[in-house]
């Protein structure tokens, strides 16, 4: 399994969630875990995305998410699990 994480921030507004789910589904990537929350006004979610599926390579996924992130206000980010969890033990 491919897993990889996505991260969403920006300010709160109607359908981002619908959006990257419909991008996501588009691209035949199966959502694992979703958490949202909203705090201030700003809206961040961290999903766990599986990619085996999807026929778009990584870096087509992180371009068409970042796309994505700047029509609609906001940041989104991908980053392979095994590099995240390296990462995380620095």
């Amino acid at each position: 399994m491919k897993k990889s994480i996505i991260t969403v921030v920006g300010k709160d507004q109607i359908g981002i969630i619908a959006k990257v789910c419909s991008y996501l589904s588009e691209s035949r990537i199966n959502i694992l875990d979703i958490s949202q929350t909203i705090v201030g006004g700003y809206f961040n979610m961290m999903m766990i995305v599986d990619l085996n599926e999807s026929q778009k390579n990584f870096l087509q996924i992180s371009d068409g998410l970042e796309a994505l992130g700047k029509s609609i206000g906001c940041i989104i980010k991908i980053q392979m699990e095994d590099i995240f969890n390296e990462m995380q033990r620095l």
